[in-house]
């Protein structure tokens, strides 16, 4: 992962509400960690936050470095672009389509969940006068700014709501994308609208609520509106409301969707032109929760442990974690379960699956760090969860040291099937986490 951290100069290529077309973001420079320095030579946001939890624990002086350079590109409103395309070799790597940022795509906050964890476990490098200390508390104003720019423009409909944008149906994808939270092609609602309501953001924003109140405190600072923030977004029954469902016992996202859609080929209207892929729709959409698509955004409220230990919610999510016909496997837990509509499923004629059944490891670790939580905590579950946790970490280590053993790599991804390594190599980026797992650190 060291290997992977570099400098880079340059602007990126930016869109807002204000402007007609793309403009240049200002010329700054970011020294920063890299997923892969062959494939993504380019910063990621919520990449760096996760490659922070190994990196600080190496090197503090580093990771607060990184840090700080992250919080140099926040813009008057409180946005920092999630990819940093800076210089002609990132440049080189992206597709034309995807170089333009636009000031309403959020990216997870993991790096300020990052920062506050720093806070939490080495609380002695925070002493008042300390240099990391003096680093926080310049930051900490940028950190507010960052914050309440996700407060304003992530906010959904209903009250303690929350929704990615950036989704767009073009009616080539059978599921439009929303690369904005990370997870790309992972099945949302079929049809993007205004309505929609996205757990796994309303759970980021829970830890986002935690972090600030956390570092508020250690300077000094009035954290009670983080604080109150935060308890209310645990407010499971204010949770349920927007996202349990009943019927399937899960949580969901809620939004315009049918499970009724497939790639179908698309005559061609004139000889001179090409058949083109496109999504069929055969049943129209309907304002409900996406419980099909049972994965890694249905365990958020276990993830980010908003859940307390004794809630029954937590229990059957447990219980769920457990089944090999959903997301467990001898490899790791799969990101999408086997019987949802679009396990594995292409996204576009051109688009294989991402986010639709393979492992991903910065998930896994998550659900390590909150199972190991709830096996500390009094609560009717404690037990269960040390068992999954000693489980789950036996096959994520197993399986990923036997393929490097296999091939000399770290990879993107595992394969949910057969656990073999897939997606781009070498992946030195969040996959390298497998060391403070191996370590037992979360």
């Amino acid at each position: 992962m060291l290997g992977g951290v570099g400098y880079f100069f340059g602007a990126s290529k930016v869109q807002s509400q204000y402007t007609k077309e793309p403009v240049p973001y200002w010329r700054a420079p970011l020294y920063t960690g890299v997923p892969s320095r062959s494939f993504f030579p380019r910063g990621f946001l919520w990449d760096e936050g996760f490659h922070g939890l190994l990196i600080g624990r190496w090197s503090p002086d580093i990771q607060m470095d990184i840090a700080a350079h992250w919080m140099d590109l926040i813009n008057v409103e409180g946005w920092i672009p999630r990819e940093q395309i800076l210089g002609a070799e990132a440049l080189a790597r992206v597709p034309k389509e995807f170089v333009v940022q636009s000031n309403a795509a959020a990216n997870p906050p993991m790096l300020l969940i990052q920062l506050a964890h720093m806070v939490k476990i080495r609380p002695e490098l925070f002493v008042s006068g300390s240099k990391h200390r003096n680093t926080l508390d310049r930051m900490y104003s940028r950190l507010q700014a960052w914050y309440q720019w996700f407060q304003i423009s992530q906010r959904g409909d209903e009250p303690t709501s929350y929704r990615w944008r950036g989704r767009d149906d073009d009616g080539l994808q059978l599921n439009p994308k929303t690369l904005t939270s990370g997870l790309d092609d992972y099945p949302r609602a079929s049809h993007p609208s205004d309505i929609e309501r996205h757990v796994d953001l309303r759970c980021w924003m829970f830890a986002a609520a935690d972090a600030m109140t956390t570092i508020a405190d250690v300077l000094q600072r009035d954290s009670s509106k983080y604080e109150a923030t935060r308890d209310q977004l645990a407010d499971e029954d204010l949770l349920n409301d927007l996202h349990w469902s009943s019927h399937t016992q899960t949580y969901a996202d809620f939004g315009l969707h049918t499970d009724a859609v497939k790639l179908v080929r698309q005559q061609p209207k004139s000889p001179n032109e090409g058949a083109r892929v496109v999504r069929s729709v055969a049943a129209p959409p309907q304002p409900r929760l996406v419980t099909s698509a049972f994965g890694y955004v249905s365990l958020f409220p276990m993830l980010l442990k908003v859940l307390k230990p004794d809630s029954e919610k937590l229990g059957k999510i447990l219980e769920d974690l457990d089944k090999p016909d959903l997301l467990w496997s001898p490899y790791g837990l799969r990101s999408l379960s086997k019987s949802a509509p679009l396990y594995m499923k292409r996204n576009t004629e051109h688009d294989p699956p991402y986010w639709r059944g393979q492992i991903w490891i910065p998930i896994n670790y998550l659900a390590l760090s909150s199972l190991k939580h709830y096996a500390k905590s009094d609560g009717p579950y404690r037990a269960r969860a040390a068992e999954l946790n000693a489980r789950l970490r036996d096959n994520v280590v197993r399986n990923i040291l036997n393929e490097y053993k296999r091939t000399g790599y770290l990879f993107e991804q595992y394969s949910g099937e057969d656990g073999k390594g897939s997606g781009c190599k070498p992946f030195n980026g969040w996959t390298a986490l497998v060391v403070l797992i191996m370590a037992d650190e979360y």
